[in-house]
């Protein structure tokens, strides 16, 4: 099934009641990308720029879309969508800026092309793992929605990034929540060099619309009036009766997937084929054959394009290459917080620790009215442990939103959320099942900020750890996937008082965290909680237990598996309890091995690569002067979690933990 052109050798244009005007902008916005298309690939072989993505031959899609939206509607671009950028009127030296790896270009040198947005210019761009974004863009709608906004999302995809995962999850959820995005897929024949029958079995995406329970129209993405005709008029529907549609548009990439690829991989025939196609030239033939582009204006505009690019080319090249700070370097992988404690007043009530985290969660919903949560099932039937039962009851059914089984979509669509200046909380049902919405959080999350300066006020609770006899999918101790990626924050209590006040915190702060709860202690401990809302300190150590003899580092579960060896076997220990483990309080670690010269770190995540991995060797190289003995760790086995009870007490580390402890005693 090869990509064929359509049969017209030339594309048929219908200006129906377009102004002069209108077809002259719609002239001067498409031959601007494709100008700087060309002086781009000059450069590059000058070697003055090091990479380039061509859109060369689907401008007409971009330059559409872009003209049928209102300027303050959300457009979420890919590679070969320049024309977005264009179109939004981004400064073009900033723009050149960003291609070079300049201060001045929208990630201050810290991304490439068209990896960044401009809140200003309502733009959110890529990253190189191409389906996230739909689900942003879910957000996005999903805010317009809340807030009773008459406004569209326009979010891209090409063809070969169909096949991801994110893309069903993005088109179901938007389905099922009834959103006001249009998901313009660029059918271009292929993903790099892999044919579009070698990615798909079908012919057309307008087949899939069907099937998620939206419309889908297909357009000739060469024809810039088709698109721009299109989008207006789906738009304008769409804003009065919010819905999901899916946009084919036809097209065909000229140039390489980057220059480096080249095109030899495609059939001469569909190249001379699709050149005939052109989006530009043939609506420029199109606007001088009913005279509204004569020589005098085509040459005026081309002339106003080329001189603009060659000025905004000078400003960009003349910048300096970025001379490093790396105060700023740091700074900026997070968004500016500066934590202000809010201490507890009125009374205590003894509480569960799964009761404390849902107090919290209930008062800062009542704290935020732009909080809002989502998760499976933790709707009417109030989660899986039961943290927001009655939570719908209260808060409605718009703040508290059950969700399809799309960890992906739910994170993305919670950075759309805090895009659009919301607060959002994901329930993972279980920690183990946050895998499948790993690239969301190590990738979007946790980088946006530092890429272009967009906070990512998104806080996923995670129920965690093992002790259930639940086996190897619902019992994993994860928190060290996380722990090792720049822009995270996470906090993971071990009693019901931090429980409450770590989370306040979390979802008062701007940033991405993870918060990590225990199953087995939901119900199994309970202590003195304060009725009203207080934050406890991220970043911020505390002592569950004082002592002489030896240190033990731990948190979550491993501060009572402590607590009850130390008592056991009649020691006199500190044990310091992190709370935070990113970032984590460097200060109380080595304020307790100075003062007692023995320290073990004690987690009940598996051995290898672990979070103790890491304090370990930070002791050793900062606090070696203060050391009697080695620094030693325990963990759970090198092993998946076991589900039979003696396979998995044996692999939890609270045995071997006291054999290490006695040998460190007697060192």
């Amino acid at each position: 099934m090869e990509f064929t052109a359509p049969n017209a050798q030339i594309l048929t244009f219908d200006r129906k009641n377009h102004s002069n005007e209108t077809l002259l902008k719609l002239y001067e916005s498409l031959i601007l990308p494709r100008r700087i298309e060309e002086k781009m690939l000059i450069l590059l072989r000058q070697g003055r720029i090091s990479k380039w993505f061509s859109g060369w031959g689907q401008e007409a899609i971009s330059i559409g879309a872009v003209n049928a939206l209102q300027e303050d509607e959300f457009i979420l671009p890919m590679h070969r969508n320049l024309g977005i950028f264009t179109g939004r009127n981004l400064p073009l030296e900033k723009l050149f800026a960003q291609f070079q790896g300049k201060k001045s270009g929208f990630t201050k040198g810290r991304d490439r092309s068209f990896h960044f947005g401009s809140i200003e210019h309502h733009t959110v761009g890529m990253i190189s793992h191409l389906g996230p974004q739909l689900a942003i863009a879910d957000g996005i709608g999903l805010a317009h929605k809340l807030s009773k906004e008459k406004k569209v999302t326009l979010v891209f995809s090409g063809d070969g990034a169909s096949s991801e995962g994110d893309f069903h999850e993005g088109l179901n959820v938007a389905a099922v929540w009834k959103l006001p995005v249009i998901f313009v897929v660029e059918h271009n024949g292929y993903g790099l060099s892999t044919p579009s029958e070698e990615q798909f079995a079908f012919k057309y995406f307008t087949e899939k619309g069907p099937g998620y329970g939206m419309e889908a129209v297909r357009v000739q993405g060469n024809n810039v009036l088709d698109v721009y005709d299109t989008i207006l008029k789906l738009a304008q529907d769409i804003r009065e009766n919010p819905r999901p549609v899916l946009v084919e548009a036809i097209t065909f990439r000229m140039r390489g997937h980057e220059e480096a690829s080249g095109t030899k991989y495609v059939p001469k025939h569909l190249m001379e084929e699709w050149a005939q196609l052109d989006p530009v030239d043939n609506y420029e033939a199109y606007l001088e054959s009913i005279g509204v582009l004569d020589a005098a204006t085509k040459e005026s505009l081309n002339h106003k394009v080329k001189t603009a690019i060659n000025e905004r080319l000078e400003i960009a090249f003349a910048e300096e290459a970025i001379t490093p700070n790396l105060e700023e370097e740091l700074a900026d992988v997070y968004a500016a917080f500066s934590q202000k404690v809010i201490s507890p007043e009125g009374p205590n009530t003894e509480k569960r620790f799964i009761d404390a985290i849902s107090d919290g969660l209930r008062q800062s919903m009542e704290k935020y009215p732009n909080l809002i949560l989502m998760g499976q099932d933790i709707g009417e039937y109030g989660g899986v442990f039961k943290i927001t039962d009655g939570f719908k009851a209260q808060f409605g059914g718009d703040r508290v939103r059950n969700t399809p089984l799309c960890e992906s979509a739910i994170i993305g669509a919670g950075l759309g959320l805090s895009i659009k200046g919301y607060k959002a909380m994901v329930e993972m049902q279980f920690a183990d099942f946050v895998s499948v919405g790993f690239n969301q959080i190590v990738n979007n999350l946790a980088k946006i900020h530092y890429r272009w300066g967009q906070q990512a006020d998104v806080v996923i609770r995670m129920p965690t750890g093992a002790g259930t006899a639940a086996g190897p999918f619902h019992s994993q101790s994860n928190e060290a996937w996380f722990f090792h990626t720049p822009g995270l924050k996470i906090v993971y209590p071990s009693n019901p008082r931090d429980a409450k006040g770590l989370l306040n915190a979390a979802l008062e702060d701007p940033n991405p965290y993870l918060y990590f709860e225990h199953k087995l202690l939901y119900r199994s401990i309970s202590g003195p909680v304060p009725d009203g809302y207080y934050t406890i300190e991220v970043g911020k150590a505390a002592l569950a237990q004082e002592g002489t003899q030896v240190s033990i580092i731990t948190y979550g579960m491993g501060v009572h598996w402590a607590i009850k060896a130390v008592e056991e076997m009649g020691i006199s220990a500190d044990i310091l309890d992190l709370r935070t483990l990113l970032p984590w309080d460097q200060e109380a670690v080595a304020t307790t091995v100075k003062k007692t010269g023995k320290v073990i770190f004690l987690q009940e995540d598996t051995l290898t690569g672990g979070i103790g991995a890491e304090i370990c060797a930070w002791i050793s190289e900062h606090c070696f002067k203060d050391l009697d003995a080695p620094v030693m760790r325990e963990g759970s086995l090198d092993t998946p979690v076991p589900f039979a009870p003696n396979l998995e007490k044996q692999f939890l580390p609270t045995e071997r933990f006291k054999v290490k402890l006695k040998e460190l005693l007697e060192f």
